[in-house]
């Protein structure tokens, strides 16, 4: 089973976990390969929780935490150590040597080679709980629609891991949680604090100054072809929804970054970027 299936299982109170003489637990199963190298953070945490939980059930029971690496950072090093201390057996396999399980009558087989004793390993358990990789959602779609990017794992990405850890380069849209990459809820809890802290610093502002080198749209010349909404990264051109005006595009003055982007591609020539206009640029020539 997987660690939520095994938590479950814990919450209800299951009564088969009391007759469990032997349980392991297989770490990064999914996490840390080639098409997907990030860890999922959590993991080795939770699997720590989970033996010690078992543990309390029946302290003569067996368990095992087969792992490559045990990520149990900062104050979490004291559950490991609670771990230890109460009898959990931590056994490191290599990444070319994976345990190998089998099911038997008598339960599940699981060979591994294990460096320190150096040779193969067989445990007889009767559960195992395997640490399932987080990967990302299906974030495409939501990424195309607020104009913000996604890094290569999926995951979306900050404007800068320092100076901007829960906002994007697209005005008024922030980030937190595990939507960035695993973490931890006490983490998820403090981006969470941070995006709406910066959410907050937009909404308690009466007024807001933009730069005045936006675009704007003459709708006597627009046609209509919608190549300008295509092409801007910030969402800013739309068609005008007023009779008088409707299918022309606008142009919103507080999403538009000034990037000539939307100019530059309108087949009509309706679009002109503020202070380099047509006939500022042919001015600037005519005096060179």
């Amino acid at each position: 089973m997987t660690h939520l299936e095994l938590d479950e299982r814990i919450r209800e109170d299951d009564s088969s976990l009391k007759g469990i003489k032997t349980a392991a637990f297989i770490q990064c199963v999914g996490s840390r390969e080639p098409h997907r190298p990030w860890c999922s953070r959590v993991c080795c945490t939770h699997a720590v929780e989970s033996a010690l939980h078992l543990k309390r059930i029946n302290p003569k029971a067996a368990i095992y935490v087969l792992y490559r690496d045990v990520r149990t950072y900062g104050e979490r090093e004291f559950l490991f150590r609670e771990a230890r201390k109460a009898g959990v057996l931590f056994i490191r396999f290599p990444v070319d040597k994976k345990p190998k399980v089998s099911a038997h009558r008598e339960g599940l087989h699981i060979e591994l080679f294990d460096p320190i004793v150096g040779d193969q390993v067989m445990i007889r358990s009767d559960l195992l709980a395997l640490a399932s990789a987080i990967i990302p959602h299906q974030n495409e779609k939501l990424a195309q629609f607020f104009k913000v990017p996604l890094n290569q794992d999926g995951f979306f990405q900050e404007a800068h891991a320092k100076l901007g850890p829960s906002q994007f380069a697209t005005d008024g849209v922030f980030l937190c949680g595990m939507a960035h990459y695993p973490k931890t809820i006490d983490e998820s809890v403090a981006q969470a604090l941070a995006a709406s802290s910066r959410a907050v610093t937009l909404l308690a502002r009466e007024t807001i100054r933009v730069s005045g080198m936006v675009a704007a749209v003459d709708a006597m010349v627009c046609s209509g072809c919608g190549v300008c909404i295509e092409v801007c990264p910030y969402g800013a051109p739309s068609f005008v929804q007023k009779e008088s005006a409707e299918g022309r595009a606008e142009i919103n003055a507080v999403l538009c970054k000034g990037c000539g982007l939307c100019a530059s591609s309108c087949r009509s020539g309706a679009i002109n970027l503020k202070g380099f206009g047509e006939e500022q640029i042919m001015a600037m020539i005519n005096e060179v």
